[in-house]
């Protein structure tokens, strides 16, 4: 008997059968069958699934005579079931990587209870993945299992039936069964939480719900639409058959009225004709089980007054009105941007007539985040060595928090940014104030860059198209011919810069200021700053950070973290920082996965971890100043090199052991060699060559030459004199776990 029933019903959906599959059969947890339900399809989807069953046993195909829709067909395959857990998956969808493993800890952590509620994401056609907006009903915090009366907000989730597992035994012992015609998820999984006597939930997403561009069953205009009224009629004789559950009415009341109200509204299922049918049918339905008891906001209840009503010429007329307010809005905004964005140009015009100010100066960093990386550094360094000069910082309003008190804020494209544009001697970006800015004779601009270059940049990506398409060398070129100043923090930065970015500015060798904060904390920092984040004494903190593919169309965590820290033990824990611009996160893992992507102080991060993991993320040179262990996790190296390309080989500098896989990482962790004596080989010659400068006072030697003009400044600490705080978890055994089953062979790049 497997422990799950993975059931497909396809139907007209050869174009994505293969993957959907495909995502089960490559599943890290191997005891399930598949059971495909062939809808007699006109296409290729039942010749698919018997190419399945032909190479894996697992596959089970089931071919229908005739077509009968989704329910029936998923009926087919539970009556032929054997597992222990149904799980449904629809034909165009795809169960993420490790998804089962996930549901079978939690099923085993809970007790086996009745139904398992996971998330879910949509995967657009466009490539972007959206994870589910109800996310926060999936907690895992509190008594588990329990029943839908501890945890009622289940009942907001999207009714359907692949994002639960069900027990077989109780949907054979409640006879759940699925009906015939549209919207078949409703009397199935309405019923299956009222009746489930132990529920449990896990909050990570298990499915990708693909969002077709065309073709989807309910994105298609048709008169089976009508059958939502049907299988609402099935929900409250559900309800009346088990009055013990008619606590729920007015909250299936509710959730009726917005599902109607959703069809009704949506352009692309209702024909024009049936229209005036469907809100008929719906006042009908409103009225017949109304319910009181089911708080709703305002529009809400207007829009469950006019189905109950049936003002169908109303309702049409609320419908053009905000049309055309959707409509006329974006002109007036347009309008209103368009002559906002003209007052401040003559503002800025004006501005820049009078005098500058000497002891002005405004700080930015790249996407307008909050206080940080090299020009916060400088920021904190100015009013340390330069305190007659008056400093400001430009963000956005949600990052004004970072910035230091003694520190004015300012938010870009505001007047008073543009008066401090205009008026400033000093102006130091690590990337762009953007095309607006006019440099003014007497400025001086410092360009400190994000990093060591580590992957091309500047006019080197004229061949890389892939990466550079954002990338507009003309107005770079302008821009690099303002910079007066460019930081830099080895000799390799120095060298790549004025190649890729060639100008007339002087070149200031002196470190990365960022890595300053790094050199002067203490070991009473450290603590505090693993308390602040929740770090219990004794774990080992990794630091992942990997970097952002700008030529991939979606950015993926690479690695199953859950995965990780449940093989490493639970002496081990993941800080995982993914690129401000990425739009998918990790799921929590009962707390030893912990996405730390919204922090805003990145060095905090690295102080407060133990180790870093990254692939091809520029942190490593910073992090490489604290001479804590780091280990690289090389993901797909040939597509990064030929998109991106790099400047130093790092199979043959390496800053520590190379992971070419996931199980390879678990094992450079697992057998210690992560803070072996390789591993502190390795990094000692990379700080030599990359950290000649970070010694704690790389901000101050900038401040000293650029704003105070001196020539004799402090001098550079030896590498063998430094003293940076040490990781809270010493090299011990107890740091490391025994080594997992199986072959491990770590990548030697030496």
């Amino acid at each position: 008997m497997p422990r799950f029933s993975v059931i497909v019903p396809a139907y007209q959906v050869q174009a994505y059968l293969h993957a959907c599959l495909e995502s089960v059969l490559s599943q890290s947890y191997p005891d399930f069958e598949l059971i495909v339900v062939d809808d007699a399809s006109p296409d290729a989807c039942g010749a698919i699934a018997d190419e399945f069953a032909d190479r894996d046993p697992r596959v089970r195909v089931v071919h229908l005579p005739e077509n009968g829709g989704l329910g029936p067909a998923r009926n087919a395959g539970m009556d032929r079931a054997t597992g222990d857990y149904l799980v449904f998956l629809d034909g165009d969808d795809t169960l993420t990587p490790d998804a089962l493993r996930a549901v079978a800890d939690r099923v085993k952590e809970t007790g086996d209870p009745d139904v398992l509620v996971y998330d879910y994401a949509r995967t657009h056609w466009t490539g972007e993945t959206v994870r589910s907006r109800a996310a926060a009903h999936l907690g895992e915090g509190g008594p588990a299992p329990f029943r839908l009366a501890d945890r009622p907000e289940l009942l907001r989730l999207l009714m359907v039936a692949w994002n639960k597992a069900v027990r077989r035994e109780f949907a054979e012992r409640e006879g759940l069964a699925f009906p015939p015609g549209y919207y078949e998820d409703t009397p199935w999984t309405y019923p299956v939480l009222m009746s489930a006597e132990t529920v449990a939930t896990l909050d990570r997403v298990c499915v990708h719900y693909r969002q077709r561009r065309r073709g989807s069953i309910l994105g298609t205009t048709s008169e089976r639409h009508l059958d939502v009224f049907a299988q609402y009629d099935r929900v409250f004789a559900f309800l009346e058959a088990h009055p013990e559950h008619d606590r729920w009415r007015p909250v299936l009341y509710r959730r009726m009225c917005d599902h109607l109200a959703t069809v009704f509204t949506r352009p692309d299922r209702l024909p024009r004709a049936l229209r005036a049918e469907f809100l008929r049918r719906a006042r009908v339905h409103c009225r017949r089980y109304r319910a009181a008891g089911a708080p709703a906001p305002a529009p809400v209840r207007l829009r469950h007054a006019l189905l109950r009503l049936g003002l169908r010429r109303t309702w049409e007329a609320l419908r053009l009105a905000s049309a055309l307010r959707r409509r006329t809005a974006p002109v007036a905004a347009g309008a209103l941007r368009a002559v906002r964005t003209g007052v401040l140009r003559l503002h800025y015009r004006g501005q820049r007539l009078l005098p500058l100010r000497a002891d002005r100066a405004v700080f930015a960093v790249e996407g307008g985040r909050g206080h940080g990386c090299n020009p916060g550094a400088l920021e904190e360094a100015f009013r340390r060595f330069a305190p007659h000069v008056r400093t400001a910082w430009a963000a956005g309003p949600a990052h004004h928090h970072t910035v230091p008190p003694a520190t004015r804020r300012l938010t870009p494209g505001t007047a008073a940014y543009w008066t401090a544009l205009a008026r400033s001697r000093y102006l130091v970006h690590n990337s762009s104030f953007g095309a607006g800015l006019v440099k003014r004779r007497g400025q001086v601009l410092v360009q400190t860059q994000d990093g060591t270059p580590l992957a091309h940049a500047g006019l080197d990506l004229q061949e890389r198209p892939a990466a550079a398409s954002p990338t507009d060398c003309a107005r770079l070129l302008r821009e690099v011919d303002s910079w007066d100043y460019v930081v830099s923090a080895n000799r390799h930065s120095t060298l790549t810069w004025e190649r890729v970015h060639p100008g007339g500015y002087a070149t200031l060798e002196y470190g990365q200021p960022r890595t300053d904060a790094l050199q002067r904390a203490t070991p009473a920092d450290v603590a505090r700053l693993r308390e602040i984040l929740g770090i219990p004494e004794g774990t080992v903190a990794i630091l992942y950070a990997p970097v952002h593919r700008d030529y991939s169309r979606t950015q993926r965590v690479a690695l199953d973290l859950e995965r990780v820290v449940r093989r490493l033990g639970p002496r081990f824990m993941v800080l995982t920082r993914v690129h401000p611009g990425d739009g998918h996160r990790p799921a929590a893992s009962a707390g030893r996965v912990l996405d730390v992507s919204g922090h805003p102080n990145v060095e905090s991060l690295c102080l407060a971890s133990d180790a870093l993991v990254t692939d091809y993320a520029s942190l490593m040179f910073d992090y490489a100043g604290l001479d804590r262990p780091i280990v690289l996790h090389a993901h797909e190296p040939e597509a990064f090199e030929a998109a991106r390309g790099t400047y130093v080989d790092l199979r043959s500098v390496p800053p520590g052991p190379v992971a070419r896989d996931e199980d390879e990482l678990i094992g450079v962790f697992a057998g210690g060699d992560w803070q072996g004596a390789r591993s502190a080989r390795l990094r000692a010659e990379f700080r030599e060559r990359f950290c000649p400068h970070d010694d704690g006072r790389a901000a101050e030697r900038v401040v000293r030459r650029v704003v105070l003009g001196q020539t004799r400044l402090p001098p550079v600490v030896p590498l063998g004199d430094r003293r940076p705080p040490a990781a809270a978890v010493a090299r011990t055994p107890l740091a490391t776990v025994p080594q997992p089953a199986g072959p491990r062979t770590v990548t030697d790049s030496r």
